[in-house]
């Protein structure tokens, strides 16, 4: 069963295996508003737990896109290039980029649905 984890700085992960796919929260998605533009690695690329991988423009601010973990990017989604407010429609089933997870462990640092909502609702 796919799983899926939140970051403080509001990047889910949702878990198949050792395959994650990483994208935005809806609450990120409509803090934002209207997405421009996603920057977003290329296949191949290593990312690190904590470290900026690419960045989501909106008409109202650009914001960072930080790794929830670590691992090597299988895929970006492409979709965004041509369509990023498939995020606005969608931001769960609309995933920037999928990656093998390089350690599972780092999951466990993560928050759960619930936990993530009360993270919202304190303003964070």
């Amino acid at each position: 069963m796919n799983k899926t984890y939140y970051s403080q700085s509001h990047e889910y992960i949702t878990v198949d295996g050792n395959i994650g796919y990483i994208g935005i929260s809806d609450y990120a998605q409509r803090a934002l508003g209207n997405v421009v533009y996603v920057d977003m690695p290329e296949e191949g690329d290593e990312i690190e737990a904590g470290e900026d991988f690419g960045a989501v423009e909106s008409v109202k601010a650009a914001s960072d896109l930080i790794a929830p973990v670590s691992g090597t990017v299988l895929e970006a989604n492409e979709l965004l290039v041509d369509n990023p407010r498939l995020i606005n429609e969608d931001s769960m089933a609309n995933w920037i980029i999928k990656i093998e997870i390089a350690d599972p462990s780092q999951l466990d640092s993560l928050m759960d649905e619930d936990s993530y909502k009360v993270h919202c609702e304190a303003g964070h």
